[in-house]
This record gives structure tokens, sequence and C-alpha cells, in this order.
């Protein structure tokens, strides 16, 4: 395998196939041991078999290296690019930052997975004219090849035991486009509409009280209190003046979404970091810190935002 930095573009966004640990290995460690002999920031966000993987062939450089857990930081894929990869870039300001972030693993599950490949389709557009490269393995031998496909369309080069090679499919717009997927609603979910500001305090008591039913902890109500006042004020300032709340129990998970009228036109919505002393943004950007999981469906018929938290 090869090193992917071969260009002299501002970002790059390679995905790297691997075999068996010896191939991921082989293509992730001198990866990082190139970026630290330039100089050169390096963080690895990856599950933490793989993180192990990478101590041990660093050897004495791995405490060079900032390493992240991705099933806890990157558990909801909307949080991935504001919480981890924004994160270390934005902290080392200054010339180039080489990041590994394997954010699709064997073991997502399919309702995950959408977010999953929206998620490596909008890292194109956040890290635009940036002196970062991201490299992105994927286990080829435990992934569906559907799967590698998508990797296909979400980055420039793809590189293999084989090499480097230009993605004939590159189409990063197109993929995110195909799993902006409407959201089916299950019959018996239970449902608030409210029309103005003043009933914001009634949405929320409303998702509390089911939540609570449903048995989150005080603290996960809390976060499901914060999110529902975040989507609700949207819906009341941006979406028509209103929408519909519904929450229900699925999988392990409470579910609640909000859908109004309106229409989400900027794809990086809620994965922008924003600066303490900068007003308003933060709404789509807090759920999807405090949820285990955000999937967004916008279209001519407005504009739902769902989001779950494990119970």
């Amino acid at each position: 395998m090869t090193d992917a930095v071969t260009t002299r573009e501002a970002f790059l966004h390679p995905a790297l196939f691997y075999r068996g640990p010896q191939q991921y290995v082989a293509g992730t460690v001198p990866f990082v041991l190139a970026g630290l002999a330039a100089g050169e920031p390096v963080g690895v966000a990856a599950p933490p078999d793989r993180l192990a993987l990478i101590r041990d062939g660093l050897g004495p450089h791995a405490d060079e290296v900032c390493f992240v857990d991705m099933t806890r930081a990157g558990r909801n894929p909307g949080w991935i690019i504001p919480g981890v990869l924004r994160r270390f870039a934005d902290a080392h300001g200054e010339g180039r930052v080489r990041i590994i972030g394997e954010p699709i693993w064997p073991g997502r599950t399919t309702v995950e997975y959408p977010a999953c490949v929206q998620h490596e389709a909008l890292i194109n557009a956040a890290f635009t004219g940036r002196e970062v490269t991201i490299l992105c393995p994927y286990d080829a031998a435990g992934l569906d090849s559907g799967v590698l496909d998508d990797a296909w369309a979400t980055h420039p080069v793809v590189i293999d035991e084989y090499g480097e090679t230009p993605s004939p499919a590159y189409s990063p717009e197109a993929v995110a486009a195909r799993y902006n997927e409407p959201l089916t609603v299950p019959p018996g979910a239970a449902e608030f509409a409210f029309d103005s500001s003043g009933q914001l305090s009634r949405a929320r008591e409303f998702a509390v009280r089911h939540g609570g039913h449903m048995g989150l902890s005080v603290p996960q109500l809390e976060d499901l209190a914060l999110a529902v006042a975040e989507l609700t004020t949207n819906s009341v300032l941006h979406g028509a003046g209103g929408g519909t709340l519904r929450i229900w129990a699925e999988g392990g998970h409470v579910v609640c979404e909000v859908h109004d009228a309106g229409r989400l036109i900027d794809p990086l919505a809620g994965r922008r970091p924003q600066a303490p002393s900068r007003p308003g943004g933060r709404g789509l950007l807090l759920v999807n810190h405090v949820a285990d999981l955000v999937r967004v469906h916008t279209g001519d018929p407005g504009t739902t935002i769902r989001f779950y938290l494990a119970v």
C-alpha cells in the first residue's frame, strides 16, 4: 500500500480498502509515520481493536498521536465532523493536519448506515480548501459490496494493496442526495402538533413524559428536553411557524422527531462548530451532540429531523 499524499491539493480524502489486520497496519502505520516525519499533527479515530493495531505498529511513536475511540465519539455520524475531525483540525490551525477516520465498520446498523454515508459525502464540502488529509479505512472483507460502492462515490481516490486508483464513481453530492430518504413513522407513535412559540414548553413536557415512560434516565430526559426545545424552536422560527413532534420506542432506543413545512437548504447544518461568541446556529449541532443517532430528510413536503437515544 502507498501513502495517499501524492498531489498538491489542499484537502485530500482517500479511502483505504483493507483485508485483515496485516493490510490494515500496512495501510495506516506508514501514513501516520509519514505525517509525523513531515511535522504534521496526526489524529486517529477508529474502533478500539483498530486503534490497538495502529498503536502496536507505531511503537514509541504512538505517544505522538492523538487516539479517539470512534465507537464512542462517533456513535452519531452527524457529530463526527464537528466533534472529532474539525475539533482536531481546528486545534492545529497552522500547516497540514493528517487524520485517520473510520466511521463505518461491521456492526453499524442499517438504521445508522445512511447517516454514515452522508457523513462521508459531506466531509468533502466541510474541508474544501483546507490543508487536511483524512484517510478513511474500509474493511473490504467484512463490509457488504454496496458499502464499498458507496466509498468509491464519496472518495476521490481509493487505496488498496495494489496502490492508488482515482475513483471514476466519485460523486459525493449525488450519493448524499440518494440517502436523503423519507423516514416512515410506525403505527402508534405519540404525536403532538404545535403552531406557536407558546406551545413549545408543552411540546417539551409531552416528550419528557413519554420518554420517562419508555425508560430514559434523568440525564437522558434532560438531553431529550434540550433537543426537542432546539428543534421545535427552529420549526416555529424557520419552518412555517410550527410542526409536529412524534416519539416512540424502537429497538432499544427512544426515537423522537420533529417535522415541519420548511426545507433545509444547508447540507452542513449541524456539522459546523460554533464559536461561543457567535449567537444562534447551534440547534441541530446540539442535537447531534446529545443524540446517539440523527437522521434527516428534507424536500418539498418539508423537513424531518429524527434523533435516537439508547435506553
